[in-house]
Formats: structure tokens, sequence, C-alpha cells
């Protein structure tokens, strides 16, 4: 479920010679004639599948390091290949098989999607009504005065706080039994976004969209997977719970370096947001399910209109599709213009991919022993291959872009769902220039109002309020995490008594406070040159660093910033050194080799290569100047003022391009 979203790289051979052109023309015509041929077709034979995924899964699993990986395709209500890649264990040299087990991770969402669709289907869940009507009296508590229903659950827009705020996993889980009743009051995050208006990748809404058809049904929800869906398809190896039986065939878990790594479990123990285990053996008839208008075998699972929500997109990015009901289309590009609809899903040490074409009435399923995103090379090569792109997509036209018309779009976005991820938009030279720590600067160029393409052919697509406030943007390119979540324009027009508009520490001020990191001290006023304690610089390094909006992370990175400086007290006031420590704690960088910076005061010794790291970095507030040979006085235990606090924070988990080096 945690998804790590890294660039695909495309390599292109190109094989031209004027000498040869005459000899070569009549295979060059028998090669077109072979990918027209199979493009008709798609995947129907099992050899010509196996010739081109051998060669591919042997490529890719190398490039990605991964020990072992199953590959199933089905095509009109049969399976046409199943089999596997590699080790399910590689120090046991045990490999992976159809009946290998895997930890589908949030592959899960589709199965929590049909599950609620049958609650649907019975006339006990209305897809529209206020969800807590079948939460057996849990409350969620709401800022927007909208309430969230079962749909909004299933389409990631259900407006909550921390969408991953429920997604607890570890080792500590396995063997557990902690039910969803005994969760939620403990756990339950607040909705402050209006359910249906933003695309934010949730789990915590399918976790309630399973708790509902527990309690819609009234029958627990790992129970009513295995009679009310597993059962019927007969998917006797795959389960919501770590069965032992199960577990005996499951491969093992690595890290991307190869190391084995610990298998994770779930709290809450059944978990509908990504708690399912299954073989490709098994995924096999749910893809061939989701394939024949919800029928297996002569029974019906789903009904037809359900499974058509499943398959139809229902929330768009201006004309860029994101989620059906369950269902998601991450890299829209790859589709080379089919219908397509897909679910990736990670836990530790296991990925899958399930990419469906209903259409043509096939899909592939795919799990693998590591967390890389070999899956997204395969997606692609395998839509190149077999659905390869028929028309050639014309130019964009560009429209000129005025500085009055850009003022709307200006402005700083937080990512609705990982927080960390900042990005400022401004204005140069007739373009939008977007800018964040994933992408750097990019010039964007304006198709049309709301929608723009940066530098490498990725689009950004703004939303406007009821007003023509622009309050959000969705960004296709897959650097960063963007594809999760919309990012939300934050308000900035906050402004301080105490704080003059020459202030070199304005836009710093500002910045932290439309973030909620630091905000007035009383009134109206920042109080900028004011001290901090050491706990309250603490509370606003978190909320900086933005990770405590993952389940656990806050609790982790309390403990990773106190690493190494001694004789810390939440009350006693903050030194300058003590925050630079801080900082460097959860940054971990490395001085910029070419910046060679010397420290002139005394600081202790634990804080000198902190203090060096950061400036070297260019993370240092205005009131410290870098002298031409590179010596700089950073005052290291003066008290920290809030001013120097908010410039710190700022240019250390801002949008900026520093050179940052881990």
């Amino acid at each position: 479920m945690k998804k790590v979203i890294q660039k695909m790289s495309l390599v292109v051979f190109l094989l031209s010679t004027t000498l040869i052109s005459a000899c070569t023309q009549s295979l060059g015509a028998v090669e077109s004639t072979q990918t027209a041929s199979i493009a008709a077709q798609g995947p129907v034979d099992a050899k010509e599948i196996e010739a081109f995924a051998d060669p591919l899964f042997a490529k890719k699993m190398k490039e990605y390091n991964v020990a072992g990986s199953s590959f199933v395709v089905v095509r009109d209500g049969k399976v046409i290949v199943n089999k596997g890649y590699g080790f399910a264990d590689k120090e046991k040299k045990i490999p992976v098989d159809k009946d290998t087990v895997f930890q589908i991770g949030s592959v899960t969402k589709t199965f929590t999607a049909l599950a609620a669709m049958q609650q649907v289907d019975a006339g006990k869940i209305d897809l529209h009504r206020n969800i807590e009507e079948y939460l057996g009296g849990l409350k969620i508590p709401n800022q927007t005065g909208k309430p969230v229903t079962m749909y909004d659950l299933l389409t990631y827009t259900p407006g909550f706080a921390f969408p991953d705020g429920t997604t607890f996993t570890g080792p500590q889980y396995i063997g557990k039994d902690i039910s969803m009743d005994e969760f939620f009051p403990k756990h339950m995050p607040v909705i402050i976004r209006p359910p249906g208006e933003t695309y934010t990748y949730d789990n915590t809404g399918f976790l309630l969209a399973g708790y509902a058809v527990e309690k819609a049904s009234g029958i627990p929800f790992a129970q009513y997977m295995d009679e009310k869906v597993f059962k019927p398809l007969g998917m006797t190896s795959t389960s919501v719970r770590l069965k032992p039986e199960l577990m005996k065939r499951m491969a093992a878990n690595y890290y991307d370096n190869g190391e084995l790594r610990p298998l994770e479990g779930h709290a809450p123990t059944d978990g509908p947001q990504g708690s399912i285990i299954s073989t490709a053996e098994d995924m096999a008839k749910y893809m061939i399910m989701q394939l024949q208008n919800g029928k297996f075998d002569g029974k019906e699972i789903v009904s037809q209109k359900s499974l058509d929500l499943m398959h139809t997109h229902q929330v768009f990015a201006d004309d860029i599709p994101i989620t059906t009901v369950g269902f998601e289309n991450y890299f829209p590009e790859y589709t080379n213009g089919q219908h397509v609809v897909l679910k990736g899903g990670n836990m530790p040490g296991h990925s899958s991919l399930m990419v469906l074409i209903p259409e043509y009435k096939t899909g592939f399923f795919m799990s693998y022993n590591n967390d890389s995103m070999v899956s997204a090379d395969i997606y692609k090569e395998f839509m190149d291959h077999y659905f390869p792109e028929t028309e050639k997509k014309a130019e964009p036209v560009y429209m000129t872009l005025s500085e009055a018309d850009a003022q709307k779009y200006f402005g700083l976005y937080q990512n609705t769902r990982f927080y960390w991820t900042r990005t400022s938009i401004a204005y140069e030279n007739g373009s939008l220039i977007l800018e964040n720590p994933a992408t750097g600067k990019q010039k964007l160029r304006m198709i049309r109002p709301l929608l723009f393409v940066d530098e490498v052919g990725e689009k950004v697509t703004f939303k406007e309020d009821k007003n023509g406030n622009i309050k959000s943007f969705y960004y296709t390119t897959a650097k960063g995490v963007h594809l999760v979540a919309e990012s939300q324009k934050m308000e900035m027009e906050k402004t301080y008594s105490d704080v003059p508009n020459t202030s070199s520490y304005k836009t710093h001020i500002n910045n932290l406070s439309a973030l909620s990191i630091m905000g007035a001290k009383s009134g109206n006023k920042f109080d900028p040159t004011g001290t901090m304690t050491q706990g309250e610089f603490t509370d606003a390094l978190i909320k900086a660093a933005g990770a405590y909006v993952m389940a656990g992370m806050e609790d982790v990175h309390r403990q990773q910033l106190a690493a190494g400086i001694p004789n810390l007290n939440s009350s006693a006031p903050i030194t300058r050194q003590v925050a630079a420590a801080m900082i460097q704690n959860l940054k971990q960088l490395e001085p910029v080799a070419t910046s060679k910076v010397t420290l002139q005061d005394t600081a202790d010794a634990w804080a000198k290569d902190a203090i060096t790291a950061l400036v070297s970095q260019g993370i240092v507030d205005p009131d410290t100047k870098v002298n031409a040979d590179g010596s700089f006085n950073f005052r290291s235990k003066d008290l920290l003022k809030r001013q120097e606090a908010s410039a710190l924070l700022d240019l250390a988990f801002g949008y900026y391009s520093l050179p940052i080096k881990r």
C-alpha cells in the first residue's frame, strides 16, 4: 500500500542506414505485418506470450534486482499463460510458480469495492447515502458539513486529513487479532475537504468501506470475503488473513538491495485496504470474473451494473481519468488509447499489479518480492507489444499566457496525501514555473486555461472552486508522489502586524504559516525575534518534515531527530546548534563537494557536521552570511529566534531546488 513512485526510463534504439535499406525492406514489411497481427489479436497464443515475456522478465528482474515474480495472462474467460520467474526464496532456491503466495497489498481494494457493490446489489447499502448509516453507530469527525458516502470512499475522494493515518503495518501484528471495532475509535481521522471533490489515494476510506460491509452484512469481513467472494470463485489459496497453511507457500520478502526483510502484518488484522494474500492461480479466476460481466462458472458474483461502475472512470483531472469504483488509471500514457483499469499494491517486500482491458476481455496479473516499480515497465511493454498506439497524437498548440492571467495560479501547494510534497508556482517569460524537490524547476506551457504541459510532456491540470479561484492541481509525472493525490493551494493571505513587508524572513514566515507549521504567537503577532523551547521547535520540525501523516511515523521521527544531542529538555530554550542538529538528523544531508564552507564560531562537536552540511546546502537563515572564502559565523550557541526557525525549516523542507545530496 505504501506507494513508492519513481520515474520510468524508456530506452529507444534507433537503427537506420541507407546502405542496407534496400536489403531490409522485406524484413521490415514482415515485422510490420507480425506486429499488426499481434495488435489485432492481442495476447492469444501461449507460446507467443512466453516468447515475449521470458526475455522481458529476465531483463527487468535483473535491472530491478527482483528475486522472483509470478505472471498470469487471461483472455476470453481462459488462462493463456501462468508461470513463475526466479525464486520465491532465493536462499532456499525455491522457485516461484502458480501456487506461490504473495501479499497483494492494495489490489485488495478492488475486492473490497466488489464486496461493497454486492451489498449495493442486495439493497443493504446505498452508494450515495451517508456512510455513517452503515457503521453500527461509529461517527466520523467531519469539518465540512457534507456527509461522506460509500461512493466517495470507493472513488478515493472522502476528504480525510490523514488518509494513511490508519495504515499500521509491522512484524508485531502477525498472530494478533485486532478487530475493526477495537481499532476505529482510537484511530479515526477527521474529514477536512468536502467529500467527492478532491482525489487523494486513501487507505482509510477503503478500511471504512470494508467495515461498512461487515456491519451491513452482519458477517465479519474476513468471513464475508471467504463465503461471498473467494469460495464462489474457487480461490482456495486466498485469504484476508495470514493463514498458517498459506504462509508455508509464501514468497520471502526482500529489500530492493536483495536483503531479506521481515514479513509484516496489519492492524486491524482484517485489512480491507490491503491485507489479502493470494496466488497467480487464484487471481486468474478473479480477473476472469471481472472480464465476464461479474459471472464465474455460471454464477453471478456481482451484477453487471455494479461491475460497470468498477470499470468506468468516475474521477477525472480535466480529461485525464484517475479512478473508477475501486480501480485506478496510473500512467495514462501507457494505455495507447485503450480503455484500461488497473490496481497496484505494495506490502513491505511484496508488490503486485493487475491490469484489465475490458473491451478485449484481457488481463494480466503479477506479484514479485521487492518494492521496486518493475511492474510499471512490464505494463508498458505489454501494452506496446499487444495494444500499440494506432494513431499518432497531434502536437499541442500552446496558448499565450499573460502575467495578469497567470496570477491566479501563483502560490504554494501541498500534496493532499503526502504533506512533505510542496510545490511553488510562479511566472516567467510567458510560462508558469513549477518548482518542487522531485521535479526541480519545470516550465509549464498552456494548452488551454487550467491545462498545461511540462518540459517533458507530462500534464498539469488545475481545478477551480465555484468562485473561479484555483484550489488544486493534479500532475501526471511519475517523479515524486504527484500521481497519488491532488495538491491543494494553500492560503497565503496571512499577515502579521510585527512582520514588515521589507523583512527578509517574511516569505519564510508566510510559507510556514500557510502550511500550519508555525503561526501567530498571540493575536496577529508572530513574534519574529522571540525564542522557542526545544519542545516547540520539535513540534514545528515534525510538521515541516510532513511524515506525521503516516501512521506511526511521528514517534519514529521524534526519536530520530534527538539522536546524538545531549541533555535535551522540551521546556528548555533551543539554541541554533541544537536546531541544526535536529534538522540534519531528519534530512541526513551531506556537504556539497563544490561548496567549501568553514565554521568560524565555536560549536559543540556533536553539532559541527550538521551545521556545515546545512550551510553548504544553502539551508541558512538570511542573517547568516557566508563569506567569499566559505567562512561563516553560525552563532551556534545563541538562542534560536522564531524568524530564524521559519527560514531554516522552510529551506530544509520546502519546495526549493537546493543541491540536496543525500
